[in-house]
């Protein structure tokens, strides 16, 4: 098992997108949330079924998810047993930090990944369980990369 989880596109319009998912591949997909992130109004959803799951965000102009320029591929995520020495752990292994919701109160951080183009995301695994409450109902627990035993 890995503690790979999802993948995301930040997009322009939502529905849209959850639409032409739904028709290429048969995606069933759960209800879109809206939510504000500091000066940030986005909306989210999450695809219905388990892990891995796609992750579509759209976001304003200026914002972490913005898509202005067009729908994209924005990153790759990965649950954390402490998302603060995981993202200190990537920094010191070259992948800069992007963004992290940590001061606004929520446990996650993007770092560059030029490699593929995208960032990596961490999530502490903390929020795993209303993650599961508010996207996947009665999913079991999944595996986190444990920072104790990084580097």
């Amino acid at each position: 098992m890995t503690s790979f989880y999802h993948v995301c596109f930040v997009v322009p319009d939502i529905e849209r997108a959850m639409c032409e998912f739904r028709r290429a591949a048969g995606t069933g997909w759960s209800e879109p949330v809206s939510d504000r992130l500091g000066d940030w109004d986005y909306r989210i959803v999450f695809t219905t079924g388990g892990p891995p799951f796609i992750e579509l965000i759209e976001g304003p102009p200026g914002s972490p998810w913005d898509a202005s320029g067009g729908a994209r591929f924005d990153h790759i995520g990965f649950w954390s047993s402490d998302v603060r020495d995981g993202s200190r752990r990537l920094a010191e292994q070259g992948l800069p930090e992007d963004f992290s919701g940590c001061p606004y109160g929520r446990p996650f951080a993007y770092h560059r990944m030029d490699s593929i183009g995208a960032r990596v995301e961490l999530v502490d695994v903390g929020r795993q369980a209303a993650f599961l409450d508010a996207w996947h109902p009665g999913g079991g627990p999944m595996p986190a990369v444990d920072e104790t035993c990084q580097g």
